[in-house]
C-alpha cells in the first residue's frame, strides 16, 4: 500500500483539488438546496458531489488506501484505516459557501503514522492552491478551478515570518470563542484577522498570520490538510498541553482536542 500512496503526489492531490473545486464552482453559480447532517450541520451537492469525485480519483491512484471523508464519516462509513491513509474535506467551510463569501477550501492530505506527509488545500473561488509535498516544502500559486496543475514557474515557495513585536493572530469566522481570547490575550497581538476553513492554516504558513488557537470542536478532516501545509513551512500544531496533533483517533470519534497553529511564536503551556 505504501506503494501506492506514492503515486499520490502533492501534484497529484493538487490536480484531484483542481478538478473538484471546477465542480463546487458550478454548483455555487447556478445555486443549490441545503440539507442537514444528523449532527445538525448543513450540508449541500457540492460537499456530496466533490467527495464523491475526490474518493474516485484516490482510488483510481492508489486503489487500496483507506480514506477517512466528512460526507462518508457522517454516515457511519469509516473503514479500517491503519498507518497510513487518506484525509478528505471536500468542502471545508460550508458556511462560508452558503453565505456565499469566498473562504472555502477543497481538503486532502495523506497520514502516515498519525502524522499529515502531505496535503493540498484549494480555494476555487479565490483561486488560490496551497501544497505541501512532504514535511519541509511547501507552495502556492494561482490556479483556475479545472485547470491544470501550473509548472514549477508558477509555484512560490512558502514559510513561516520572523514575528513580529506584535503578532498577527488568525480565529475562526464561523466558531471564534471565548476561550479563544482568553488565550491570545496571554500574547502580544497587534492585529486579528478572521478566516474560514482551513486557510487559517495557510495564513501562518505563508507567513501572513503567527499564531491561530482553535479553543472548539474540529475533526481530522477539517485540519488534515492544513495542518500539512503550515507543518511543511516551519510551523507547528500542537494540543494545549504541547502535544504534536495526531490523526486516527478514533478512541475521540475522530475529533480534535483543542489546538495552537504556531508559526515563529514560543508555545505557552
Amino acid at each position: 500500500m505504501a506503494n501506492a500512496a506514492s503515486k499520490l503526489t502533492g501534484d497529484v492531490l493538487a490536480g484531484i483539488a483542481l478538478e473538484a473545486g471546477a465542480l463546487i464552482m458550478q454548483i455555487y453559480d447556478r445555486g443549490f438546496e441545503i440539507g442537514q447532517k444528523g449532527d445538525d450541520s448543513p450540508v449541500t451537492e457540492a460537499d456530496q458531489k466533490a467527495e464523491a469525485l475526490i474518493l474516485k480519483r484516490l482510488k483510481e491512484h492508489a486503489p487500496a488506501l483507506p480514506v477517512l471523508a466528512e460526507e462518508s464519516a457522517s454516515e457511519g462509513k469509516i473503514p479500517e484505516l491503519g498507518n497510513l491513509f487518506a484525509c478528505v474535506d471536500p468542502l471545508d467551510g460550508t458556511r462560508e459557501f452558503i453565505n456565499r463569501r469566498t473562504d472555502f477550501t477543497v481538503n486532502i492530505a495523506i497520514i502516515e503514522d498519525g502524522i499529515p506527509m502531505r496535503g493540498v488545500v484549494y480555494a476555487p473561488a479565490l483561486e488560490m492552491l496551497y501544497v505541501a509535498e512532504g514535511m519541509t516544502g511547501a507552495w502556492r500559486c494561482e490556479a483556475e478551478p479545472g485547470s491544470a496543475v501550473p509548472d514549477e514557474g508558477a509555484r512560490r515557495p512558502i514559510t513561516i515570518r520572523k514575528a513580529p513585536a506584535q503578532l498577527a493572530a488568525v480565529a475562526s469566522r464561523s466558531h471564534r470563542t471565548p476561550e479563544t481570547d482568553a488565550f491570545l490575550e496571554r500574547f502580544s497581538v497587534g492585529e486579528l484577522k478572521s478566516a474560514g476553513s482551513s486557510l487559517k492554516f495557510c495564513l501562518v504558513a505563508a507567513g501572513e498570520a503567527d499564531i491561530y488557537p482553535r479553543m472548539g470542536r474540529t475533526m481530522e478532516w477539517d485540519t488534515a490538510a492544513g495542518h500539512a501545509v503550515v507543518q511543511a513551512a516551519g510551523g507547528k500544531v500542537l494540543t494545549e498541553t504541547g502535544e504534536h496533533l495526531n490523526y486516527n483517533k478514533a478512541e475521540r470519534g475522530y475529533d480534535n482536542p483543542h489546538f495552537i497553529v504556531y508559526g515563529d511564536v514560543q508555545p505557552i503551556f
